[in-house]
């Protein structure tokens, strides 16, 4: 087994070479960092216009958190991501590997052997229709996935954390981080095989887990291209129904290959493509859904910050100032959608107050059934560790602990990017209707 991945891997991926199964010795990961840091550099070159946007608007809003922030920004190589295993696959093996490789648990899992024990009990085959075993039997493919990362929590965490554990909707949900910038293979798109993991910004996994789905809840995925988030919550509970909701075409195309990708034909039923302007749930399907996940079209400064061109960069600035108000439309018509006592969780990936605060505000003061719930106990402080969270306030208010705040000056938490701790930009908040 082991022969067979690391001969796959050497042959998609050099900056995986000087790895071996065990350790990496101090010089050579860096040397190795520095050579891809560099060879990232050339392929993509920041957009200025975007970047000055940037400094002006985030050094007002995030203050001493922006210079480093900015700094991750501008280093992709740098940049952390988790892989979520696939429990309607053979996983097990893949659990030996990660776990060999010195990748971690996001939560921690106290016990690992019982990990190994549950994903060798649960897991279904990979194929289809003749249930063969497929440890690693689509092809890579030669794209660069990302890194990983994970601090160890310290003993007076502990409490904490087995709490918002054991919170968990459901124990199925499986990601790993790496201690270091250690890339991990892709694998390829094969119809009639499921992928046994998904890359992702571990940041990412924040709404679905604020989404808190149960076995047996309608769920409604507004916006859900390219379907991460959504196979996040298959990982985290089995619904009755997902409604995964697309309005582009390609951007739907995209979808329906990631879910069918991961999830197998018995689900075809309770898990569905919908191509809805997400604005008319509301209205289409009042008070039906017991969740909605608003995973809004945002300005997402990762990419944002890579335009293609000065012109590219400046057309997307134009549309940043228009996206707050579509957010805002799609979040009233989740509050529309979900049934009363349901929730909806509002996510964006991007930094800025205006699509992220700002809009939250808005549709609260619009929203009279709307009812603000606290994130800062139930994610942020527990997972404060692993993540580096910002109770994003209004401009110029600080407060040394922003738990202490009234709810309506938190209106969501947001994680910032910092050296060791890359993952996001993410915002999100919670809105049960009344």
């Amino acid at each position: 087994m082991w022969s067979k991945i690391w001969l796959e891997t050497r042959k998609v991926n050099p900056v995986l070479l000087s790895f071996n199964c065990h350790t990496v010795s101090d010089g050579a990961l860096g040397s190795l960092k520095n050579k891809a840091r560099k060879a990232i550099t050339r392929q993509r070159p920041f957009c200025s216009a975007v970047l000055e946007h940037f400094d002006h608007q985030y050094s007002e809003e995030l203050g001493d958190l922006w210079p480093s922030a900015r700094a991750v920004l501008l280093d992709p190589q740098s940049w952390q991501y988790g892989v979520m295993l696939n429990r309607f696959s053979t996983v097990t093996d893949i659990t030996q590997v990660v776990l060999s490789l010195g990748f971690s648990s996001l939560p921690p899992q106290t016990d690992v052997s019982a990990l190994l024990s549950y994903a060798a009990s649960s897991v279904s085959n990979s194929k289809y229709e003749e249930g063969q075993d497929t440890l690693l039997s689509p092809p890579y493919i030669s794209k660069c996935p990302p890194e990983d990362y994970i601090l160890q929590p310290d003993a007076t965490s502990q409490d904490s954390l087995t709490e918002f554990i054991l919170s968990l909707p459901h124990s199925s949900l499986q990601c790993y981080v790496h201690p270091h910038p250690l890339r991990f293979p892709s694998q390829a798109h094969r119809p009639g095989w499921l992928k046994q993991y998904y890359l992702l910004n571990a940041a990412s996994l924040l709404p679905v887990l604020a989404l808190q789905v149960r076995d047996g809840d309608k769920v409604l995925d507004l916006c859900s291209a390219p379907g991460g988030k959504a196979i996040a919550i298959m990982q985290s509970a089995t619904p009755a129904l997902l409604c995964c909701n697309e309005p582009d075409p390609h951007r739907r195309d995209w979808l329906s290959k990631t879910l069918e990708s991961f999830l197998p034909h018995s689900l075809n039923n309770s898990v569905i493509v919908s191509a809805q302007d997400g604005r008319s749930f509301g209205h289409s399907k009042p008070g039906f859904y017991d969740k909605v996940l608003v995973d809004a079209p945002c300005s997402n400064d990762r990419s944002w910050l890579y335009c293609g061109s000065q012109q590219q960069g400046e057309q997307r600035l134009k549309d940043r100032a228009r996206l707050p108000v579509l957010q805002a439309q799609l979040l009233r018509s989740a509050l529309s959608a979900v049934r009363r006592g349901g929730v909806v969780v509002y996510s964006t990936c991007t930094l800025s107050s205006f699509e992220n605060r700002a809009v939250v505000e808005a549709v609260l003061n619009d929203f009279p059934e709307a009812e603000l719930e606290d994130l800062w106990e139930e994610i942020a402080s527990p997972l404060s560790k692993y993540f580096m969270f910002s109770p994003h306030l209004a401009r110029g208010q600080t407060h040394a602990n922003p738990s202490l705040l009234p709810l309506s000056s938190r209106l969501g938490i947001l994680v910032v990017p910092q050296p060791g701790k890359t993952w996001g930009p993410m915002f999100l908040s919670r809105i049960r209707r009344k």
